[in-house]
């Protein structure tokens, strides 16, 4: 394992590493204009939570190199339970900061569909990752924290599915975190072209107790016309990490996006997750689960904006905090002028298990069209003692007791999140953190 790059990073360290991935011009001029941008922009302002103290610009280490894999049965063993290494024939790796391996059926490359690292991608497909990159989903400008990712990006994945092609097999990725100063910059671009379909699933492991490093995520997902994306994802990021995770989706007319986000991380994290039903009857489901523990704080946005008629958009959050955890669960539809016959529905809850945990439930409805569907429930409460009760004068100890009465709070979301993969994976890590 070698350091690739210096503790701070100057333009030129930031234009030297461009270069060194042997990026196309406009990538390597996207990432100076970030860095200049970055110096001026300010932190965004989540909703209750203040983050000007935590560390979004400090880490001992940018890039780190490892050496690839020949196979996956040379994965750690808590990294192979992810994988069904017999079966699964669409997977990359990325190990730290490195491309470790790489598997896309021979059908699927027959048919045009590309699996690969971001850096491979943007030099072999420079005219759709520049295409995708940060233009309309997510933009360089918003706030400081996006111009860092496109300052700093080391990392991330490509993949696309042309017209009409449906991949009825799920993609897999998983991201490898092992060292305790790496950071992880990763961008990933996930494209459904016109009346396509694909299932892509991914996984952030930390295999380090702790972190110095930071995590600065983006996501950018695309479902053009008559096209479905379902996106499925369990992160588990060490404490340690002060992290960044956007998510967003642009649905194009008679489009579906759908999210299945198990957010699993052990760090203060800032969770976006924004769907915009671009085109008339698109479609945009987010469901998320989430449990907090120690004294980790977390804000989740889960936000979908209707700018097509007859738009339909559906939110589901449910959380657990335990001993002195935090987190705040900001709800959002907006419904823009002229997304008429539009349904935006949401429903946020939390659930504490000790005194000292917090959580709060933010819904908000945002409407500027007249003949539209919407509504909100939310919920903050604690374990309900009766239950605790009942349970108990069973002969079930307490602790038992909670661990049924959160995987009971948490099913309504897990049983509907639509990829059993993520549902299997997912359980496993709630009933790890629960205990």
């Amino acid at each position: 394992m070698t350091v690739e790059t210096k503790l701070a990073l100057t333009g030129e360290d930031v234009r030297s590493y461009s270069e060194s991935n042997r990026e196309p011009e406009w990538l390597a001029s996207k990432r100076s204009e970030a860095y200049q941008l970055a110096e001026t922009l300010q932190l965004p302002k989540p909703d209750k939570t203040k983050i000007q103290n935590w560390n979004f610009t400090e880490f001992p280490v940018h890039a780190v190199k490892d050496e690839p894999l020949t196979g996956l049965a040379e994965l750690p063993q808590d990294a192979r339970a992810l994988i069904d290494i017999e079966n699964q024939k669409n997977i990359y790796v990325q190990r730290n900061n490195t491309p470790a391996y790489l598997k896309l059926s021979d059908e699927l490359k027959e048919q045009g569909v590309i699996l690969t690292d971001i850096f491979t991608a943007a030099r072999e497909h420079p005219e759709l990752v520049q295409k995708y990159f940060m233009k309309d989903a997510v933009k360089v400008d918003e706030h400081k924290l996006t111009a860092l990712h496109a300052a700093f990006m080391n990392g991330g994945v490509f993949v696309y599915v042309p017209k009409g092609v449906e991949v009825k097999e799920p993609v897999q990725v998983l991201f490898l975190h092992e060292g305790e100063e790496v950071s992880l910059f990763n961008h990933a671009i996930i494209v459904a072209d016109t009346n396509s379909s694909l299932t892509y699933v991914e996984n952030y492991l930390s295999l380090s107790k702790d972190s110095k490093g930071l995590v600065n995520i983006i996501s950018e997902v695309v479902a053009e016309d008559g096209a479905k994306i379902t996106y499925g994802a369990v992160d588990v990021l060490a404490e340690g990490f002060t992290s960044y995770i956007n998510r967003r989706g642009l649905a194009g007319r008679d489009a579906t996006i759908e999210w299945a986000l198990g957010l699993m991380n052990d760090c203060d994290t800032i969770y976006e997750n924004v769907t915009h039903l671009v085109g008339d009857g698109s479609v945009g489901h987010s469901k998320s689960v989430l449990v907090g523990r120690g004294t980790q704080k977390q804000n989740v946005t889960a936000k979908t904006v209707h700018w097509g008629k007859g738009a339909e958009g559906f939110i589901l959050q449910h959380g657990v905090m335990k001993e002195e955890a935090s987190t705040i669960f900001n709800g959002i539809g907006k419904i823009e002028h002229g997304a008429s016959k539009s349904d935006a529905v949401q429903e946020s809850r939390v659930l504490m298990l000790s005194e000292k945990a917090r959580g709060d439930a933010n819904p908000i409805l945002l409407i500027d069209e007249d003949d539209v569907t919407a509504g909100h429930a939310a919920s903050v409460g604690r374990v309900d003692p009766l239950q605790l009760y009942y349970l108990m004068s069973r002969g079930i100890s307490r602790t038992e007791a909670e661990r049924l009465i959160v995987h009971g709070f948490l099913a309504p979301v897990v049983s509907q999140l639509p990829i059993e993969g993520v549902k299997k994976q997912l359980s496993e890590v709630i009933e790890r953190k629960v205990r």
